[in-house]
């Protein structure tokens, strides 16, 4: 790929984001989103590897199915109110479609099977953007279209908060984990939407800091699996300490970061009168947070057998010093006291 190719293709993902964001047209939404899709498949077949070009064949075709399923919806929509502008949705049939079409997109369990395999294939850098970026366009139509149909994306969610502690327990590809960690926190998020926009969107934003954290950690040890993230540890001092604090940030332990989110989504719940929903996400949660302990493990209270030919792996050296990388680690770990007011922030 050529120098000058990367950048047109950023500045396509960020156009066709903030398109999506701020249109009201679903002609002008689902275009944002068809330029997000093309500009980010560049990016995941760059590396002319098997297996990337497989997964980038997986992911056109999930996508272009999806992007068909949310312009049908719209039809409808448009069939039925003579309208085409983003407005709270009347019709049922358009009102589930679209939700199925967007949790397709994004990787709602039981819509996810392509996403682990999607994402083996990628290098973390494009994995990192498939993971985090790429959620923001169909999260924001989801935010927008979702408030109606409780059902739905209560069994979405429950759905995914399962999924996504089952599916990761028995797994050794740390690109696979990190999947249906994925997977699992959107679940999180598709059952506070209906209740609590405001959470989800927050949910959101700090799911993006915590993952794009843990996929730098794991692209500059290069980690593909559970053994290379053991011997990750006599590399840098920075690494043993700030990836168990990312780690169990994801799973929701306090005092992370990512213990804000969960106790406020379970508190809504609560208010709701939704006791055994938030139940079950809870419980579901510990089964996400296994993974989670078995990766620290691997990482903090493991040393993996080196022969005496090999490279010391304490003569290694990280190739680059990532500030924002440091100081996004510091947020997740000091920040809890501030929670109100991050939810007084996102409720405005």
């Amino acid at each position: 790929m050529t120098p000058f190719i990367a950048p047109v293709l950023v500045f396509s993902l960020l156009m066709g984001t903030i398109i999506t964001i701020t249109s009201s047209n679903w002609l002008l939404a689902w275009m944002g989103i068809e330029i997000n899709t093309l500009a980010i498949i560049p990016l995941m077949i760059r590396s002319h590897h098997p297996r990337a070009a497989e997964a980038t064949t997986k992911y056109f075709i999930i996508q272009a199915a999806a992007a068909a399923m949310i312009l049908f919806s719209a039809v409808i929509k448009a069939w039925t109110s003579g309208e085409w502008s983003i407005n709270p949705f009347s019709d049922p049939l358009s009102t589930s479609l679209l939700i199925l079409a967007l949790a397709l997109k994004m990787g709602l369990a039981p819509l996810h099977s392509w996403l682990p395999d999607v994402l083996q294939g990628l290098d973390f850098s494009t994995g990192m953007i498939l993971s985090t970026w790429q959620k923001i366009a169909p999260m924001t139509l989801l935010i927008q279209a979702g408030k109606t149909e409780i059902p739905l994306l209560m069994t979405l969610g429950i759905t995914s908060v399962l999924v996504g502690g089952l599916g990761g327990l028995n797994q050794v590809q740390t690109r696979k984990i990190m999947a249906y960690s994925s997977i699992a926190h959107l679940g999180w998020m598709a059952t506070a939407l209906p209740f609590a926009p405001h959470l989800t969107l927050m949910a959101l934003t700090l799911y993006m800091i915590t993952t794009y954290c843990m996929f730098n950690i794991l692209l500059m040890t290069n980690g593909k699996t559970i053994n290379n993230l053991a011997t990750s540890w006599a590399k840098n001092n920075a690494i043993l300490i700030s990836t168990p604090i990312l780690l169990f940030s994801l799973g929701g332990l306090p005092p992370t970061l990512g213990f804000v989110p969960k106790w406020f989504i379970l508190a809504e719940l609560t208010a709701h009168n939704m006791t055994v929903t938030a139940l079950v996400v809870a419980m579901s949660s510990l089964l996400s947070l296994y993974f989670y302990i078995r990766l620290s493990y691997a990482l903090t209270l493991t040393k993996a057998p080196n022969t005496i030919l090999g490279v010391p792996l304490w003569r290694l050296q990280l190739s680059s010093q990532n500030t924002l990388l440091t100081s996004f680690v510091i947020l997740i770990t000091i920040f809890l006291p501030a929670s109100p007011a991050t939810l007084t922030l996102f409720f405005s």
